[in-house]
């Protein structure tokens, strides 16, 4: 897990600034417009909607927000209509990486993603080229001060969760993307504050680069998440375990 972990905490440190707060605010709108569009506005019928407005609490959005969203993927308000997709390639060293887009132009979308491979030393693949690698999973990332271990296993027994691990600086609570949810209102009863809370892909193996090839591939994916039609991110690339060139 410990590439997972460690890229969300780059996310995270990199989402202090008001602009990336806004642009992960921005990708929450996108995921909550999408998923009441494909399965309607009421969130205890829609699961893919219940899990986008847990997420969104999980950032601290307003109510507000949320509430505009939902209207318009139901059409209640005009909104832009976007479409959703996935592309997969490979990094340096043959990193597996997935994009998940939301997009109102795709040709823009693809070739914005394909000119970041290529400029980064990888390459855009066809559908099903890494996705095996991956399964979906709920990952909850805690700081070391925010709760000691025996509170928050009791937490994770009593909602559900599957594991609970140790990562250095922080905690890191993985579920089933059906029990997130449950999962998120235990740590909120309890008033345990998150660092990240998502539903992600977690690789069944990781890839360890050394020197250039390590630098560019964090070169790669930070060019890619800065990509405006970017909504996920994934890779195998063993953060933990990357020696990068200065």
């Amino acid at each position: 897990m410990s590439g997972h972990s460690k890229w969300a905490t780059i996310k995270h440190k990199k989402g202090a600034t008001d602009a990336k707060r806004g642009k992960i605010f921005t990708r929450l709108i996108k995921e909550i417009t999408i998923a009441a569009k494909s399965g309607g506005g009421d969130p205890d019928g829609n699961p893919r909607l219940r899990g986008a407005i847990a997420a969104a609490k999980a950032e601290n959005m307003p109510a507000d927000n949320i509430k505009r969203a939902i209207q318009r993927g139901t059409g209640e308000l005009e909104g832009v209509s976007y479409e959703e997709m996935s592309y997969e390639g490979y990094g340096p060293g043959g990193v597996a990486v997935i994009i998940d887009v939301l997009t109102d132009n795709k040709n823009r979308a693809v070739s914005e993603i394909r000119h970041a491979f290529s400029k980064n030393g990888g390459n855009l693949g066809t559908e099903g080229a890494v996705s095996w690698m991956f399964t979906k999973k709920g990952v909850i990332s805690i700081a070391k001060d925010s709760a000691n271990e025996d509170k928050l296993m009791e937490i994770v027994l009593e909602s559900g969760a599957e594991d609970l691990n140790d990562e250095g600086e922080h905690w890191e609570i993985l579920c089933d993307p059906a029990d997130f949810e449950a999962v998120t209102n235990a740590l909120k009863a309890a008033k345990i504050p998150t660092e990240t809370a998502e539903v992600t892909k977690i690789a069944s193996t990781y890839t360890k680069l050394e020197g250039s090839q390590a630098t560019a591939m964090m070169r790669l994916l930070e060019t890619i998440e800065d990509l405006d039609d970017t909504q996920n991110l994934y890779s195998n690339f063993d953060f933990d375990e990357a020696h990068v060139a200065s």
